[in-house]
């Protein structure tokens, strides 16, 4: 059994006891949250597509941690003009674990 999910502006396919990373979240490590923007459930070859999502259906997940990404360095250069820029920045993560998917 699967689904996609809108986590954060983002979708997810997800499956129960599955861990990813997504967009900070709020909520204390440990918490456990609810996603009712689910889009489509498989429910062993019965799929459910919904209009924009399918009703009565909800995704439980539970907070593991939260986090910094990799550094991204962002480095701009004109050639032959003296110009350089160097900046960089690390992205908050959330590490969730799927707990739950009610079709």
């Amino acid at each position: 059994m699967y689904a996609i999910v809108d986590i954060a502006g983002q979708q997810f396919k997800v499956a129960k006891d599955q861990q990813l990373f997504v967009h900070r979240l709020q909520g204390d490590e440990g918490a456990s949250i609810e996603f009712d923007k689910v889009l489509l459930v498989d429910n062993g070859g019965k799929i459910s597509v919904g209009v924009p999502t399918v009703s009565g259906s909800k995704v439980t997940a539970k907070i593991l941690s939260h986090l910094k990404g990799d550094k991204v360095i962002v480095f701009k250069k004109k050639r032959r003009k003296g110009y350089k820029k160097k900046n960089g920045h690390r992205q908050y993560f959330t590490k969730i674990q799927i707990e739950n998917i009610v079709a």
